[in-house]
C-alpha cells in the first residue's frame, strides 16, 4: 500500500494535521508526519516533494495557516496528488490560508479541503488509494454504511421525541 504524507508548515498545526494522522490510522493506511516550511526550511521541502514518489507515497497533505504557501510549493515540485489544509492560525478565521491554498495555476492542481478539515483530507487521500485497492475500499463503503445507519438511528430517536409536537 502506497504510504500518504502529513506536511505541517510549523508545530503549532499539529492539533490539524493529527486528525488526518488519527484518520489514516483507522483506515491501516501508512502515514508519516514532518514540520517542513515553505518559507522556513523551503530546501526540505523541495527535497521532500522530489523524492515523494520513489520513497513509496501515494499522495501528500500539507496543514498550513496564515500564507499557507507550503500546498503549492509541494504541488509545484511533484504530479502526486495534494490536498491542502487550510489552517486558521490568525485573525481571518482562516479565510487567508483558504484563498492562498486554494487559488493556484493552471497545471499546478492543490485538492483543497476546508478551514481545518484534516479529516476530510485524509479520507480524500484514503478515496485515492482505493481507487487500486479493493480492501481500503471496502473499509470506506463500511464506514458510510455506519454513518448512515447512525443518521437513520438519530432521525428515528427525534421524530419519536417529538412525535406528539412536543407536549410529552
Amino acid at each position: 500500500m502506497k504510504k500518504v504524507a502529513i506536511i505541517m508548515g510549523s508545530a503549532s498545526d499539529l492539533p490539524v494535521a493529527s486528525r488526518a494522522a488519527d484518520t489514516l490510522k483507522e483506515y491501516g493506511v501508512p502515514h508519516t508526519v514532518r514540520v517542513c516550511s515553505a518559507h522556513r526550511t523551503p530546501d526540505e521541502v523541495r527535497e521532500f516533494a522530489l523524492g515523494a514518489r520513489e520513497a513509496g507515497y501515494g499522495a501528500v497533505i500539507c496543514v498550513a495557516g496564515m500564507a499557507a504557501h507550503l500546498a503549492g510549493a509541494v504541488a509545484a515540485l511533484t504530479t502526486l496528488p495534494v490536498v491542502g489544509v487550510p489552517v486558521d492560525a490568525g485573525g481571518l478565521g482562516g479565510l487567508d490560508a483558504l484563498l492562498a491554498t486554494v487559488q493556484m495555476p493552471s497545471g499546478i492542481p492543490v485538492a483543497t479541503v476546508a478551514v481545518n478539515g484534516a479529516k476530510n483530507a485524509a479520507l480524500l487521500c484514503v478515496q485515492m488509494l482505493a481507487v487500486t485497492d479493493a480492501a481500503l475500499a471496502d473499509k470506506l463503503d463500511a464506514a458510510r454504511q455506519a454513518a448512515r445507519d447512525e443518521a437513520r438511528a438519530k432521525d428515528k430517536d427525534i421524530s419519536r421525541q417529538y412525535a406528539d409536537g412536543g407536549q410529552g
